[in-house]
């Protein structure tokens, strides 16, 4: 039986693939940028579950709940808040690999 919990640790170990090899302190914008998802996590989750738009097993949660979320739910904005910087950021970097290939081509 799979639980949120392990499904949530499966995901956060997808992190790893985009790690860069120097880690910086997460910045002033990043903060804000996970209390925000936080706080909308908190503000629209329980209203969702509570229209039936998704729901969770009782059996499969940890128990603990916030304004009606159980806190497995506050798993993805925290995952999203990681992510999609990362990425971000591994993108950015083959894009800027590929523009130096092309100047010193023209050179």
């Amino acid at each position: 039986m799979i639980t949120y919990l392990i499904l949530n640790v499966l995901f956060f170990l997808t992190l790893i693939m985009f790690i860069p090899t120097k880690l910086t302190k997460p910045s002033k914008a990043w903060w804000i940028t996970l209390v925000g998802l936080l706080i909308l996590t908190a503000i629209f989750d329980p209203i969702m579950i509570h229209l039936d738009l998704f729901g969770y097993n009782e059996a499969k949660i940890l128990g603990p709940s916030f304004f009606g979320a159980p806190i497995e739910d506050f798993f993805y904005a925290i995952y999203a808040a990681a992510v999609v910087p990362l990425i971000w950021n591994r993108v950015g970097e083959k894009d800027q690999e590929k523009k130096s290939e092309k100047n010193e081509k023209r050179r």
